[in-house]
C-alpha cells in the first residue's frame, strides 16, 4: 500500500556510516538535525528514535505532568494519545473536521477544562491541521507533524509556525529512516533540554565527550530517557530528505488522478489554507454506499490490492475502554473510510485497478 522510496544512495550512505566507526548518535545525527529543521522552516532539530517519543519529549517540555489533562484527536493513530499517558496526564478527546480529519479551534475549545495543559493538533495523513486558529486559544500546542513533512501551511512549511512538532520516519511517511523521529522547536532552551532528556539526561552528549581533547565528567540533572538516533539512521535520512521535493509531486499527482476517477466520494484534500502531500489518500463511504467499507476491503483483498481501513479512533479501542467521547464526526469518519494504495511508484494501470474494484463492488 505503500512502499519507501529507497535505492543504491541510501545504502551506499547507511555503509559509509558504518565503515565511519561511529554509529551511534553522532555527526551524521547532527547533520540530519539541521538539514531537516531548515527544509520544514524550524530552527531546531532534535533527533528521536521514533515520533512517539519526540511527542513524549514535547509534552515534558510544556510541563505536562500527573493529573493534567491534554486535549487530543481520537482520530489518529493510537500514540498520539498514549504520550499523553506516559507523562502520568488524562487525553481527552475532541472531535474532527469532516473534510480534513484534524481537530479544530472549534473542537479543541469544547474540551478545555481548568484542568487543560497542552493540545496535540496533529497534521492528519499530511493534511495541515490550522495551525494559528488552535495555537489563538492560548493553551500551548504541540503539532504532532508524523505524516506531514512537505505539506504546507498558509505558504510556507508545515512546522515552520510551530512552537513545538514532532515528526515521523517510519516507512510508511514519506521520507524514512527505518524508525526515527524528530521533534523541531524555535527555543533554544527547549531544544537543549530535549537533547540532554533523549540521552539519559546528561549534560554533555556522548559525541561531544569523545570529540573532546580534555576530560570531561557529564552530570545527570534530571531523569531521562534512552530516545536515541543512530548516524546510520540519520546518514539514511539526509539521503531521503533530497527526495521529498520529488516524492510529494507525484504523490499529488497521484492523488489528483484517483480524485478525477472517484466522483461522488469525499476524499483526502487539500484545505483552503495549505497543501497536503497525500501521506496517505483516504475516501469515505456513502451511507447508501452497496456494500459496507470492510466488506469493500475484503474484496480488495481478494483482488490482491492492499488497502486498510481508514484513520482509527482511540476512544474505540480496548485501551480506552471506559472513555467518555461525544465524537460523531470521528466515529463515521473511522467506519466510513478506508485508505487507498498510493506509492511512488504506482502506474496508472495499478491505479485503473483500484478504482475499477472500487466501482464493481455491490
Amino acid at each position: 500500500m505503500i512502499r519507501p522510496v529507497l535505492g543504491d544512495e541510501e545504502a551506499a550512505a547507511a555503509a559509509e556510516a558504518v565503515r565511519s566507526g561511529w554509529v551511534a548518535q553522532g555527526p551524521r545525527v547532527a547533520e540530519f538535525e539541521r538539514a531537516f529543521a531548515g527544509r520544514v522552516g524550524a530552527g531546531h532539530g532534535v533527533a528521536t528514535s521514533s515520533c512517539t517519543t519526540a511527542l513524549h519529549l514535547a509534552l515534558l517540555l510544556v510541563g505536562v505532568g500527573a493529573g493534567d489533562e491534554v486535549v487530543v484527536p481520537s482520530l489518529s493513530f493510537i500514540a498520539t494519545a498514549n504520550a499523553v499517558r506516559y507523562c502520568g496526564a488524562t487525553p481527552v478527546f475532541a472531535d474532527v473536521d469532516a473534510a480534513t480529519g484534524n481537530v479544530t479551534a472549534k473542537t479543541v475549545e469544547t474540551a478545555i477544562t481548568a484542568r487543560t495543559r497542552a493540545v496535540i493538533a496533529v497534521d492528519q495523513a499530511g493534511v495541515p491541521c490550522d495551525l494559528d486558529e488552535i495555537t489563538a486559544l492560548g493553551v500551548p500546542v504541540i503539532e504532532d507533524a508524523a505524516c506531514a513533512a512537505g505539506s504546507t501551511y498558509r505558504g510556507g512549511p508545515v512546522g515552520a509556525g510551530a512552537e513545538i512538532a514532532a515528526w515521523s520516519f517510519h516507512p510508511r511517511k514519506l521520507i524514512t529512516t527505518g524508525e526515527g523521529g524528530m521533534l523541531t522547536t524555535r527555543s533554544g532552551d527547549r531544544a537543549r533540554r530535549a537533547r540532554r532528556l533523549r540521552e539519559h539526561g546528561m549534560s554533555v552528549s556522548a559525541a561531544e565527550r569523545h570529540a573532546s581533547r580534555t576530560a570531561i565528567v557529564e552530570e545527570y540533572s534530571e531523569t531521562g530517557f534512552n530516545y536515541r538516533m543512530t548516524d546510520i539512521q540519520a546518514a539514511i535520512g539526509l539521503v531521503q530528505l533530497k527526495r521529498l521535493d520529488e516524492i510529494i509531486a507525484r504523490r499529488r499527482a497521484l492523488a489528483a488522478r484517483y480524485q478525477e476517477l472517484l466522483p461522488g466520494y469525499e476524499t483526502a484534500r487539500d484545505p483552503a489554507y495549505g497543501e497536503t502531500n497525500y501521506q496517505s489518500f483516504w475516501i469515505v463511504l456513502p451511507d447508501d454506499h452497496p456494500i459496507g467499507r470492510d466488506a469493500l476491503l475484503a474484496r480488495l483483498a481478494e483482488e490482491g490490492i492492499s488497502a486498510r481501513r481508514g484513520i482509527m479512533a482511540a476512544h474505540l479501542e480496548p485501551a480506552y475502554a471506559g472513555t467518555t467521547a461525544d465524537l460523531p464526526v470521528t466515529e463515521r469518519l473511522t467506519r466510513r473510510s478506508l485508505i487507498l494504495p498510493l506509492f511512488h511508484e504506482m502506474t496508472h494501470a495499478e491505479q485503473d485497478r483500484v478504482v475499477s474494484v472500487i466501482a464493481e463492488a455491490r
